[in-house]
């Protein structure tokens, strides 16, 4: 078991999620941009490995602009020490790596436009990745997407997509319960269709479930994990008390935490810890954590 936090570090004064407008594009400015924010990812993943937190979600922005197609700059190869150091730190330390582009990711969509970007921002993540030499344990997840009216034809479109995924999508991708349209068990239905890895995400589904109790959800989405995959990936959070149904707390509940690390036994997860101050409620949660077996030391 490990247990990180995604994205950003709050404390080290570094980004690697800065950006900048389409109309200020240049070949410079992009370059300067990306070779700061892997300067800044290696910063943070030095970090990471220092206090022992090991399952660390990338920023979707670390290339700015690379499934636009403005951008014609090989990347990949340009930068390509760069990603090899930051892959050799990530294997050497044990440390498991995600991705989550945003919610305009959507591969069931009926608009063809949609599902063409959709599955060219997949392709930069898997090439992210890839570029890093990370086996298929690091993982690329979505959401199962929009139902548009029609929730069984928006599955099976999902299916169908999925399967005509490119093989270096595929690898790598799982999907994520939510919070308001597609429950842990719609996600497993569709993992029974074809295959696709389920992350449970324990706080979404206490917003939306099909009336399983929490350690039975995680189960089934468990189960559908293949031995290449890796151990299941679980997304952790809890309700912000005094605000809207569904709004991540802003520190850790270490009391709603022990209860569902006691409640997720036997099962081996990496826990991805959803809570706005980040890398500071990571470190109280592995300090809570620390008796128990699972943990990676």
């Amino acid at each position: 078991m490990r247990i990180g936090y995604p994205c950003v570090n709050i404390g080290i004064g570094c980004t690697s999620a800065r950006t900048f407008r389409l109309k200020s594009w240049s070949p410079e400015r992009f370059r300067l941009t990306v070779r700061e924010n892997l300067a800044c990812l290696s910063s943070t993943l030095r970090f990471n490995i220092d206090h022992e937190l090991l399952f660390f979600r990338i920023t979707s922005d670390l290339i700015p602009f690379a499934s636009h197609p403005v951008n014609e700059i090989d990347w990949e190869g340009e930068f390509s020490g760069s990603f090899t150091e930051i892959g050799d730190l990530i294997r050497k330390s044990g440390m498991r790596i995600s991705m989550h582009p945003d919610q305009f990711t959507l591969i069931n969509s009926p608009d063809g436009g949609v599902t063409a970007r959709s599955i060219a921002e997949l392709a930069y993540h898997a090439a992210v990745l890839d570029a890093m030499d990370l086996d298929a344990r690091a993982k690329i997840q979505v959401h199962a997407g929009g139902v548009y009216g029609d929730k069984i034809s928006a599955m099976d479109r999902f299916l169908d997509r999925y399967r005509d995924l490119p093989a270096a999508i595929r690898r790598r991708l799982v999907v994520e319960n939510d919070d308001r349209l597609y429950t842990a068990a719609d996600c497993c239905a569709l993992s029974r269709s074809c295959g696709v890895p389920v992350l449970f995400d324990t706080f979404h589904h206490e917003c939306n479930s099909s009336g399983e109790e929490m350690p039975e959800a995680l189960a089934i989405c468990a189960e559908t994990w293949g031995r290449s995959d890796g151990i299941p990936m679980v997304d952790y959070s809890s309700q912000e008390p005094g605000t809207r149904k569904g709004a991540h707390i802003h520190s850790i509940d270490l009391a709603h935490f022990r209860v569902f690390l006691a409640a997720s036994r036997p099962h081996d997860i990496d826990i991805m810890l959803e809570i706005k101050d980040k890398e500071k409620s990571a470190l109280l949660a592995r300090a809570e954590a620390a008796a128990d077996p699972r943990l990676v030391r």
